[in-house]
């Protein structure tokens, strides 16, 4: 959508910019009502890329909206604001999509890791199989709480800055469909911290629940074991990626911004038909 879709295509991306904003806003809301229903954790987490992906696609169709010099001057006057203000607020939901993706790729990916983790140990991914886990596997619960809040939007972690910038950017252009957009958050928080935390982790561990644990190399176990060496190595740099965007995020933002400039400034500017 940005590196093809808007610089090549104008006139398309600003016709279909009102539905490309209203499809971002639902898969925001509709996939996280969706996670709440799964019970399985991998399914889970897959539902949950589509609400972050419609934050994506949220920023880009906001940016779309304004695209042409008539579609600044027209948001300028509606809003009360500056044509710089409108420019600003593209740039900003542009940033924020482009962020969101780079940062998908490592919340989501740590995420699937984890998944996998607890797979392999307990050959089962279903949540009703789990419980009281913090107490046994300290680590995995450790590593899966800082993604999944990254994944929520916790500031101080990858996801805030990210859709931070989206809703900034979008609130400026598209109030209505912004602001329904952030029911997502809400019901991100419900199945982050019931479905995953309360479910899996909290609670009083049961052996009757699952009694088929193995290690990682398949033999038996007695109960749940902890992330080895080896799978920490590989989820490390994933965490410390969230723990530096979500404290530095001018690093990635000032990449990004160039290009977002350049790309608003250069697409507002076209005289289309």
């Amino acid at each position: 959508l940005l590196r093809m879709m808007l610089p090549t295509f104008p006139n398309a991306a600003v016709y279909w910019a009102p539905w490309l904003v209203a499809l971002g806003a639902i898969a925001i809301v509709y996939g996280a009502f969706v996670c709440v229903a799964q019970t399985d954790l991998k399914r889970l987490i897959a539902y949950s890329s589509v609400s972050h992906m419609g934050y994506v696609v949220l920023g880009i169709g906001a940016a779309a909206t304004v695209m042409t010099p008539d579609a600044v001057a027209a948001a300028a006057s509606n809003f009360g604001v500056s044509p710089e203000n409108i420019l600003d607020s593209a740039t900003m939901a542009i940033n924020g999509a482009a962020l969101q993706m780079f940062n998908h790729g490592i919340i989501t990916g740590a995420l699937f890791f984890l998944v996998g983790v607890i797979y392999e140990r307990a050959h089962t991914r279903e949540l009703s199989a789990f419980g009281g886990l913090a107490a046994k596997t300290p680590y995995f619960y450790g590593l899966m709480m800082v993604a999944a809040f990254a994944s929520l939007g916790l500031p101080g972690l990858a996801g805030f800055w990210a859709e931070f910038f989206t809703f900034r950017g979008a609130f400026a252009l598209v109030p209505y469909w912004a602001a329904f957009g952030t029911i997502g958050i809400v019901i991100t928080a419900v199945y982050i911290l019931y479905r995953i935390i309360q479910n899996v982790f909290l609670g009083e561990y049961d052996a009757e629940r699952h009694d088929h644990w193995t290690t990682v190399d398949g033999k038996h176990a007695d109960g749940p074991t902890d992330v080895a060496a080896f799978e920490q190595v590989t989820l490390w740099p994933l965490v410390i990626g969230m723990f530096i965007i979500g404290v530095y995020p001018t690093a990635l933002l000032l990449y990004f911004n160039t290009s977002a400039q350049e790309l608003v400034n250069f697409v507002s500017n076209l005289n289309l038909p």
